[in-house]
């Protein structure tokens, strides 16, 4: 399997191209900002063929460059559909600080012309990669993962996590349609009953796995410990947009 990662834009949001070997075609996760230069070199360089562009969810800094680049290699577009809507209306899901960065500039978004909707527990199956969605709210109410098989160096499967899951922390809840409770619900669901051996591939910042962080992330341990979606646990974070 070949996987090149790189973080691209000014909120360092980590773009993936996933394929099964060199020559192949290809699938590209979460294009943020400044990622379509990035995207065309690994292309390029592994004469590969985009042929779908996957969202974890609609925030800008994961899917400013999706139209851009699904237009340019005739792909479709894979969102989850309570954050379609944000593929053309991306302000609706900004922080703050967000909106004020981008004040007085022109910046204008559409859907690309192929958007196909994701559903929890679909497998897609594209570019000869076969990838199990979950659906995953709580940083957005259209938060999905990607999960596909891997079998290479006791690495069980590779887990595409947007902003569910990061090293040693999880995604920010307290932006438009981010809600805490829901986010801890959908870690103790989706995240705590998968395999140790799981590599995790985040949205920011370094990779890391499911044993790793069950054993050393304060929020799962939390949730380990009983603090579920109603009861006090370690507060909010801010990480993500």
């Amino acid at each position: 399997m070949l996987i090149a990662g790189f973080p691209a834009g000014p909120w360092g949001t980590n773009c993936y191209v996933v394929a099964t070997g060199a020559g192949a075609e290809c699938v590209v996760i979460d294009p943020g900002k400044d990622a379509a230069e990035g995207v065309e070199a690994v292309v390029r360089e592994h004469r590969l063929k985009p042929v779908s562009v996957l969202v974890t969810h609609g925030h800008v800094d994961h899917m400013w460059c999706v139209a851009p680049v699904a237009g340019t290699y005739d792909a479709t577009a894979y969102i989850h559909p309570n954050d379609r809507h944000l593929l053309a209306d991306p302000m609706a899901g900004m922080s703050a600080e967000t909106t004020a960065m981008m004040l007085g500039g022109k910046y204008e978004f559409a859907e690309p012309d192929r958007v196909e909707e994701l559903a929890d527990g679909q497998t897609l199956e594209l570019a000869g990669l076969e990838l199990v969605v979950d659906h995953t709210p709580g940083h957005t109410a259209g938060s999905v993962v990607f999960r596909t098989p891997y079998g290479e160096a006791d690495i069980d499967s590779l887990m595409f996590s947007g902003d569910l899951l990061f090293a040693g922390s999880i995604g920010r809840t307290d932006l438009p349609g981010g809600d805490h409770p829901t986010m801890l619900r959908s870690l103790r669901d989706k995240v705590l009953p998968l395999a140790d051996n799981i590599v995790v591939l985040p949205g920011h910042g370094e990779q890391t796995s499911i044993g790793r962080e069950r054993a050393t992330n304060p929020f799962l341990l939390d949730l380990l410990d009983g603090a579920g979606p109603n009861q006090p646990g370690v507060g909010q974070v801010t990480r993500g947009l």
